[in-house]
């Protein structure tokens, strides 16, 4: 094999960010999507600022702002109850439907298998037992351990310390383009995701392999598996 284990982004990649759309559409009709968009946008902008400015707030909490924020920019009146109830689907989101039958086929073959998220410890906890794939991993790493968020170069070391590999050893999945651009500048070799369909983020990074979905990533596993002997 190319690789000995891989890591998994949580939010996006094994979990649906969007599927809060319908709770939200049920709260703010006509405006779910939109909320559910601008939510997960600011998130990330969150995530970046903080990170770039040293200012590290839990996962938990930059998503509750972001909600907030995106509320007031929608000019959605956001009660304490509707707030509540979108923050605790968030920490049920949908797993996709491929996952679970793919981590376990990918377990099958004797790789090691992680998620590193900048979700911090309790919601990764939450959402992996809610999805039934407790013990398809061997670890769940939360960058809440360095007080950065990816890209941070210090948030990827995780992966490469926990393991005990090399990042060219370790195949990073992701279904966030600029999250595959820095595990690719870290030194991991990559997956993409691209549920969407999107165009590569123009950074000088080109991932090692790209698909639709976790069943395109077993294939891509598969592939290599059979070429390496």
């Amino acid at each position: 094999m190319p690789f000995q284990a891989i890591i998994f982004d949580a939010y996006g990649t094994l979990f649906d960010v969007y599927s809060i759309g319908a709770q939200a559409e049920r709260l703010f009709p006509g405006k779910g999507a939109a909320l559910a968009e601008l939510w997960r946008d600011k998130q990330i902008e969150y995530t970046r600022l903080r990170t770039l400015c040293s200012t590290y707030k839990p996962f938990w909490e930059v998503t509750q702002d972001a909600l907030v924020f995106s509320c007031r920019k929608l000019n959605l009146d956001l009660t304490v109850d509707a707030q509540n109830m979108l923050m605790g689907q968030y920490a049920r989101l949908q797993a996709f439907s491929e996952n679970l039958a793919v981590l376990q086929a990918l377990k099958s073959m004797n790789l090691r298998l992680a998620i590193l998220s900048n979700g911090n410890p309790g919601m990764l906890d939450a959402a992996v037992q809610a999805a039934g794939m407790g013990e398809v991993f061997n670890h769940v790493l939360s960058v809440d351990a360095v007080k950065k968020f990816k890209t941070a170069p210090e948030a990827y070391q995780l992966g490469v310390d926990v393991l005990g590999l090399s990042a060219r050893d370790i195949l990073f999945v992701s279904s966030n383009c600029w999250d595959v651009c820095g595990a690719g500048w870290f030194g991991y070799k990559t997956f993409w995701v691209n549920r969407a369909g999107a165009p590569v983020e123009e950074l000088g990074v080109t991932p090692h392999g790209e698909g639709r979905s976790l069943t395109d990533l077993l294939a891509f596993v598969e592939q290599g598996r059979a070429r390496n002997g």
